[in-house]
């Protein structure tokens, strides 16, 4: 064979596998994005073909004292098809294992700022360093093994300003970690800036 001949069965090879790549639906595929980017609308409409789906909200559950807050999760609710079951959790790592339909989860930034409390690294909690590695690694080997389709989101924190307290800087880095390492095996990563869409290769 020709240079140019290997060089064009390389090239038709690297594109065969982009489109098995991004045509799958049984994979792991992460939604990354800033704030109102429009990340989860655009998670929702990958996952909106599947009869059946199970929503993980691992965030703060809605409340009196932060109308707000409250507010955000109405709307998500909302836009919620009524054949999605929604599962309000932080036990990413046992959903996923024992998961027979496809998931949402939105969002890791929610769940990884749950964790932190949960471990006590708000307040420095002797040991929280250790529980927050043991949680962590718990989701991330769930996710490896994920049987099921399943799309993530998550904050896409990288690209700010350094946060002026350590609580601010903490979660920054750990969130920064976190997607690192789900990206690396996901089978799909996108990145949603202003509501348009860039897959990574």
């Amino acid at each position: 064979m020709t240079k140019l001949t290997h060089r064009l069965a390389g090239s038709l090879e690297t594109l065969a596998q982009a489109l098995r790549r991004y045509g799958r639906d049984d994979g792991k595929v992460l939604v990354l994005g800033g704030v109102r980017s429009g990340k989860s609308r655009h998670a929702e409409r990958l996952v909106a073909h599947h009869p059946h789906l199970v929503y993980v909200a691992p965030g703060l559950p809605p409340s009196a004292e932060d109308p707000e807050w409250a507010a955000r999760v109405e709307a998500h609710r909302a836009r919620r098809p009524r054949h999605w079951t929604t599962v309000e959790t932080t036990d990413l790592a046992t959903v996923l294992r024992n998961a027979t339909s496809p998931l949402l989860i939105d969002c890791l930034g929610t769940w990884l700022s749950r964790v932190l409390d949960e471990v006590g690294a708000w307040t420095g909690k002797p040991g929280w360093e250790r529980r927050l590695d043991d949680r962590l690694e718990d989701f991330l080997a769930a996710w490896t093994q994920a049987r099921v389709p399943v799309v993530a989101v998550s904050n896409e924190v990288g690209s700010g300003v350094v946060p002026a307290t350590v609580s601010g800087r903490l979660f920054r880095d750990v969130l920064g970690a976190l997607n690192n390492r789900v990206s690396a095996d996901s089978d799909r990563v996108s990145l949603i800036v202003a509501g348009r869409v860039l897959d990574l290769p």
